[in-house]
Order: C-alpha cells, then sequence, then structure tokens
C-alpha cells in the first residue's frame, strides 16, 4: 500500500508506519528505527497531524501516537473520492460548453498539431485515458512514436470497461512476437480484425476525438481532431473497413481440443491456430515460422482438417470451420 495518493509523501508514511508498528514514541526513537534525524522526523510528525494521522499523546506531550488507520485514512480516502467527484463534475461541465462552441469555432480550432516523440506519446495515452466506451484503432506494421508493446495504457482502459476495436494489417501478424502479443489482446477481450493494409494509423476515442499520426518534416508527429465532419468522416471510414475485414481468432474457448462427430481430439488448440492465420491471409511459410513449426506440420495439420471435414479444397475447408464454428 501507498499512500501517495492520498498526497502523504513516502517519508511521511514512513513514518507513520513506524508509529503504528511501535506505539506511541518519541522524534528520537522513530529516527532511530527509520534512519532518519530528529528534526527530519519532526517534519513528518508535523505533516502526519495536518493529515489525521497522528496525534500528541496526552500522558506524555513528548510522544505522539499514530490515529486508526480505518478512521483517518477513511476520512482522507472519502475527501480525495469527492474532489475528483466535484473534477468529474467539472470536466463534464467543460465538455458541454466546449461541445457547444464548437459549431461556432473556426477550422483551425477542431485540429490540433502535436510534435515529437514524447508529445505523440503523451498524446496517446491521453486520448485513450479519457475513453469511457469505445477505443477504435487502425494499426500499421511500422511504428512512429509507441508501439502496441509500449502501449499499457490499453489494459487499464480495457479494465475499465472501454471496448477496443482495432484493425491491423496483415503484415503485423509476420512480425515476431506478433502471434503472442494478439493472443493476449484477445484474451482480455479486444476485437482484432485483418486487412490487407490500412489506410493510415488512427486512433479514436468514444467518437469525439481522434490521433491521426504523421510525419512532419521528418519527426513524429499527429493530428488531433476533434468533434467536427472530418472527425465523423475518420469514424465512417472506419467502419467501412471495419465490416469487410476478417476476424482474428486466435484460440477457441478452452485450451482443450474441440469436438468434431464426437470424436475427441480431433481439432487440436495447434490445428484452431494455424486455420486462424491461413484465413488471415498468412502464408504457410509465414505461419510456420509464427507457431515455430516446420511447412510439412502446417501442410499434414491441413490436410487432416480437410479429411474431417470432407472437402477437397482449403476455401471449402474454411466455408466448414465458419459453419461448424470450429473457431
Amino acid at each position: 500500500m501507498t499512500l501517495e495518493a492520498l498526497g502523504v509523501s513516502a517519508v511521511h508514511e514512513q513514518v507513520y508506519r513506524q508509529l503504528v508498528d511501535i506505539g506511541p514514541a518519541r522524534a528520537g526513537e522513530l529516527g532511530a528505527h527509520l534512519g532518519l534525524t530528529e528534526p527530519e522526523v519532526g517534519v513528518a510528525l508535523d505533516a502526519l497531524m495536518a493529515f489525521g494521522l497522528a496525534l500528541v499523546d496526552d500522558a506524555d506531550r513528548g510522544r505522539f501516537i499514530a490515529a486508526s488507520p480505518a478512521v483517518a485514512l477513511g476520512s482522507l480516502i472519502n475527501e480525495r473520492r469527492n474532489r475528483l467527484h466535484q473534477a468529474e463534475i467539472s470536466v463534464t461541465e467543460m465538455i458541454e460548453r466546449y461541445r457547444t462552441a464548437a459549431g461556432g469555432r473556426a477550422v483551425r480550432d477542431l485540429i490540433e498539431v502535436v510534435t515529437g516523440t514524447e508529445a505523440v506519446g503523451h498524446r496517446f495515452v491521453q486520448v485513450q485515458s479519457t475513453a469511457e466506451r469505445e477505443v477504435m484503432a487502425f494499426v500499421t506494421a511500422d511504428t512512429l512514436a509507441v508501439s502496441r508493446e509500449q502501449n499499457d495504457v490499453e489494459p487499464a482502459a480495457v479494465e475499465r470497461g472501454v471496448t477496443y476495436r482495432v484493425l491491423i494489417e496483415r503484415a503485423i501478424l509476420e512480425q515476431p512476437g506478433a502471434i503472442d502479443i494478439m493472443a493476449l489482446s484477445l484474451e482480455n477481450g479486444e476485437q482484432v480484425r485483418v486487412v490487407d493494409r490500412v489506410p493510415h494509423k488512427l486512433l479514436i476515442a468514444d467518437r469525439t476525438t481522434a490521433l491521426v499520426p504523421l510525419r512532419v518534416s521528418g519527426d513524429p508527429g499527429a493530428v488531433v481532431v476533434y468533434a467536427s465532419g472530418l472527425l465523423d468522416a475518420l469514424v465512417a471510414l472506419f467502419e467501412a473497413i471495419w465490416t469487410r475485414a476478417i476476424p482474428l481468432r486466435l484460440s477457441s474457448d478452452a485450451d482443450r481440443p474441440v469436438v468434431e462427430d464426437g470424436v475427441p481430439g480431433a481439432i487440436e488448440p495447434l490445428d484452431l491456430k494455424i486455420l486462424a492465420l491461413l484465413f488471415a491471409g498468412l502464408t504457410d511459410r509465414a505461419v510456420a515460422t509464427q507457431l515455430d513449426i516446420s511447412m510439412r506440420t502446417v501442410a499434414r495439420r491441413v490436410r487432416h482438417l480437410m479429411d474431417l471435414a470432407g472437402v477437397q479444397t482449403r476455401l471449402q475447408l474454411g466455408r466448414h470451420a465458419a459453419l461448424a464454428g470450429w473457431f
């Protein structure tokens, strides 16, 4: 547990924890335990008393007592919660005022140009962090400022209920480690679809803000697009491509063989991954590389599935797999 989120510094928290552990104590005793000078402990105790976390011992005015964590910390948490609630109300009001004024804004006020890797990365995190309902994204094989591996804000957004719909280029699936990353994203509830190429990198949050990465004079940059006809066009573009893209599925609903025609173990989890990657457009060689198996194994497993389905072509196999609910 850390109390920094409540405004209590790390040093002050150390003193409070020590006071909780040893009971009533003088500043010198606390300093001896923590390796701090008596003046440093005195400053910490003053701060703790201001927070209501420490009290002077009535029986000995030179000693200090830790206040009950349940009462004192509960009070601090409630205070912070109330402040956050008030901040949320203020933000909501500002958003409404912003939207109301947007109709009369000049074009230059509806877009923002951001330059530099750090600034683009900050906006990338910021746009996702403000999303409450949905994030839509185009992901290309190259990276300008933030890679998928570095996008640690995404899991936090998914955890708070934000839906992610992501369109990726087929070439991404051929990159080292891509399958593991995609499998984890799918496992976390992200929806992923595959196309040959996406028009451009794109990130849209709640259909109210979009981030379009680009290069400005050779340096990474981006355009932030706010509520406008341009943003509506970007949303429409995403939806149009999403509709015709191929859903990516890398596993069944359990890590066990699928039962086909009453025969347990007929379709292994490896078969499902092979099928998913083949129907996403990867070559046998690319599938073999991604799954760390030989091309002969890929061909043998596909032949097994075709025999199981009673079909002669991979196209027929794909249709049968879809109808049979294999993946």
